[in-house]
Protein backbone atom coordinates (compact mmCIF):
# COMPACT_ATOMS: atom_id res chain seq x y z
CA UNK A 1 0.00 0.00 0.00
CA UNK A 2 2.86 2.40 0.76
CA UNK A 3 4.19 1.96 -2.79
CA UNK A 4 0.77 2.84 -4.23
CA UNK A 5 0.56 5.95 -2.05
CA UNK A 6 4.09 6.95 -2.99
CA UNK A 7 3.43 6.43 -6.71
CA UNK A 8 0.19 8.42 -6.52
CA UNK A 9 1.86 11.27 -4.65
CA UNK A 10 4.80 11.38 -7.06
CA UNK A 11 2.44 11.51 -10.05
CA UNK A 12 0.42 14.36 -8.54
CA UNK A 13 3.62 16.16 -7.56
CA UNK A 14 5.01 15.92 -11.09
CA UNK A 15 1.74 17.12 -12.63
CA UNK A 16 1.12 20.04 -10.26
CA UNK A 17 4.44 21.26 -8.87
CA UNK A 18 5.03 24.07 -11.38
CA UNK A 19 1.49 25.43 -11.08
CA UNK A 20 1.54 25.36 -7.28
CA UNK A 21 4.97 27.01 -7.31
CA UNK A 22 3.64 29.72 -9.64
CA UNK A 23 0.61 30.22 -7.41
CA UNK A 24 2.83 30.68 -4.35
CA UNK A 25 5.44 32.80 -6.12
CA UNK A 26 2.86 35.30 -7.32
CA UNK A 27 1.48 35.69 -3.81
CA UNK A 28 4.63 35.75 -1.68
CA UNK A 29 7.03 38.59 -1.09
CA UNK A 30 10.13 36.49 -1.67
CA UNK A 31 11.18 33.27 -3.40
CA UNK A 32 12.06 31.82 0.00
CA UNK A 33 8.53 32.39 1.28
CA UNK A 34 7.10 30.82 -1.86
CA UNK A 35 9.37 27.79 -1.40
CA UNK A 36 8.15 27.44 2.20
CA UNK A 37 4.51 27.60 1.10
CA UNK A 38 5.05 25.00 -1.64
CA UNK A 39 6.98 22.69 0.69
CA UNK A 40 4.26 22.86 3.34
CA UNK A 41 1.54 22.36 0.70
CA UNK A 42 3.12 19.16 -0.56
CA UNK A 43 3.91 18.00 2.98
CA UNK A 44 0.19 18.24 3.73
CA UNK A 45 -0.57 16.46 0.44
CA UNK A 46 1.76 13.63 1.45
CA UNK A 47 0.17 13.31 4.87
CA UNK A 48 -3.29 13.33 3.28
CA UNK A 49 -2.48 11.46 0.07
CA UNK A 50 -5.57 9.30 0.56
CA UNK A 51 -7.72 12.46 0.46
CA UNK A 52 -6.25 13.63 -2.87
CA UNK A 53 -9.03 13.68 -5.46
CA UNK A 54 -8.42 12.00 -8.82
CA UNK A 55 -7.31 13.73 -12.03
CA UNK A 56 -7.29 17.50 -12.38
CA UNK A 57 -9.30 17.82 -9.17
CA UNK A 58 -6.02 17.13 -7.33
CA UNK A 59 -4.59 20.40 -8.68
CA UNK A 60 -7.64 22.32 -7.49
CA UNK A 61 -7.44 20.60 -4.11
CA UNK A 62 -3.77 21.61 -3.87
CA UNK A 63 -4.65 25.23 -4.72
CA UNK A 64 -7.04 25.15 -1.77
CA UNK A 65 -4.34 23.69 0.49
CA UNK A 66 -1.80 26.25 -0.75
CA UNK A 67 -4.32 29.02 -0.12
CA UNK A 68 -4.70 27.90 3.50
CA UNK A 69 -0.94 27.50 3.94
CA UNK A 70 -0.46 30.98 2.52
CA UNK A 71 -3.06 32.39 4.92
CA UNK A 72 -1.20 30.80 7.84
CA UNK A 73 2.06 32.12 6.45
CA UNK A 74 0.64 35.65 6.24
CA UNK A 75 -0.67 35.48 9.81
CA UNK A 76 2.79 34.42 10.95
CA UNK A 77 4.31 37.29 9.02
CA UNK A 78 1.89 39.73 10.63
CA UNK A 79 2.87 38.52 14.10
CA UNK A 80 6.51 38.84 13.18
CA UNK A 81 5.97 42.34 11.77
CA UNK A 82 4.42 43.50 15.01
CA UNK A 83 7.59 42.39 16.80
CA UNK A 84 10.00 44.00 14.37
CA UNK A 85 8.66 47.41 13.35
CA UNK A 86 12.14 48.79 12.75
CA UNK A 87 13.00 46.07 10.25
CA UNK A 88 9.68 46.67 8.51
CA UNK A 89 10.56 50.35 8.08
CA UNK A 90 13.92 49.45 6.58
CA UNK A 91 12.26 47.05 4.12
CA UNK A 92 9.65 49.64 3.15
CA UNK A 93 12.44 52.13 2.44
CA UNK A 94 14.26 49.52 0.37
CA UNK A 95 11.19 48.76 -1.76
CA UNK A 96 10.27 52.43 -2.10
CA UNK A 97 13.37 52.94 -4.23
CA UNK A 98 12.62 50.10 -6.65
CA UNK A 99 12.47 51.34 -10.24
CA UNK A 100 9.04 51.38 -11.90
CA UNK A 101 8.58 50.43 -15.54
CA UNK A 102 5.85 53.01 -16.00
CA UNK A 103 3.45 55.25 -14.16
CA UNK A 104 0.35 53.38 -15.33
CA UNK A 105 1.78 50.00 -14.29
CA UNK A 106 2.52 51.45 -10.88
CA UNK A 107 -1.02 52.81 -10.59
CA UNK A 108 -2.48 49.42 -11.58
CA UNK A 109 -0.32 47.67 -8.98
CA UNK A 110 -1.39 50.14 -6.28
CA UNK A 111 -5.07 49.77 -7.20
CA UNK A 112 -4.77 45.97 -7.09
CA UNK A 113 -2.87 46.03 -3.78
CA UNK A 114 -5.53 48.24 -2.19
CA UNK A 115 -8.29 45.74 -2.94
CA UNK A 116 -9.48 43.51 -0.09
CA UNK A 117 -7.60 40.18 0.14
CA UNK A 118 -10.60 38.18 -1.08
CA UNK A 119 -10.96 40.36 -4.19
CA UNK A 120 -7.26 40.06 -5.00
CA UNK A 121 -7.45 36.29 -4.59
CA UNK A 122 -10.45 35.95 -6.92
CA UNK A 123 -8.96 38.15 -9.62
CA UNK A 124 -5.61 36.36 -9.28
CA UNK A 125 -7.21 32.93 -9.64
CA UNK A 126 -8.73 34.09 -12.93
CA UNK A 127 -5.83 36.16 -14.31
CA UNK A 128 -2.77 34.30 -13.01
CA UNK A 129 -3.98 30.74 -12.59
CA UNK A 130 -6.41 30.74 -15.53
CA UNK A 131 -9.18 29.07 -13.55
CA UNK A 132 -12.83 29.22 -14.54
CA UNK A 133 -15.69 29.79 -12.08
CA UNK A 134 -16.27 26.09 -11.41
CA UNK A 135 -12.60 25.53 -10.64
CA UNK A 136 -12.48 28.62 -8.41
CA UNK A 137 -15.54 27.32 -6.56
CA UNK A 138 -13.67 24.08 -5.90
CA UNK A 139 -10.56 25.94 -4.68
CA UNK A 140 -12.55 28.23 -2.38
CA UNK A 141 -15.06 25.61 -1.25
CA UNK A 142 -18.13 27.57 -2.32
CA UNK A 143 -20.74 27.48 -5.09
CA UNK A 144 -20.20 28.63 -8.68
CA UNK A 145 -22.92 31.21 -8.16
CA UNK A 146 -21.11 32.62 -5.13
CA UNK A 147 -17.93 32.85 -7.21
CA UNK A 148 -19.81 34.59 -10.02
CA UNK A 149 -21.24 37.20 -7.63
CA UNK A 150 -17.97 37.73 -5.74
CA UNK A 151 -15.96 37.98 -8.94
CA UNK A 152 -18.40 40.50 -10.40
CA UNK A 153 -18.11 42.66 -7.27
CA UNK A 154 -14.32 42.32 -7.17
CA UNK A 155 -14.04 43.39 -10.80
CA UNK A 156 -16.29 46.38 -10.18
CA UNK A 157 -14.14 47.45 -7.21
CA UNK A 158 -10.97 47.04 -9.25
CA UNK A 159 -12.46 48.97 -12.16
CA UNK A 160 -13.50 51.78 -9.82
CA UNK A 161 -10.04 51.88 -8.23
CA UNK A 162 -8.38 51.97 -11.66
CA UNK A 163 -10.66 54.77 -12.81
CA UNK A 164 -9.86 56.74 -9.65
CA UNK A 165 -6.16 56.25 -10.39
CA UNK A 166 -6.68 57.56 -13.92
CA UNK A 167 -6.00 54.23 -15.62
CA UNK A 168 -8.07 53.75 -18.76
CA UNK A 169 -8.71 50.74 -20.95
CA UNK A 170 -9.50 48.28 -18.17
CA UNK A 171 -12.26 46.56 -20.17
CA UNK A 172 -10.03 43.47 -20.37
CA UNK A 173 -10.38 43.00 -16.61
CA UNK A 174 -14.13 43.27 -16.84
CA UNK A 175 -14.49 40.77 -19.71
CA UNK A 176 -12.11 37.93 -18.78
CA UNK A 177 -13.42 34.63 -17.33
Amino acid sequence: MDDDRKTRFEAVYQQTYERILGYATRRCDSPEDAADVVAETFAIAWRRVDALPPGDEARLWLYGVARNVLANHRRGQARHRHRSVELDTDLADLYAHAPETGLELSAIARAFDELPDDDRELISLVAWEGLDRAQIATVLGCSRNAVRIRLHRARKRLSKALAAAGVTGNQLIMESA
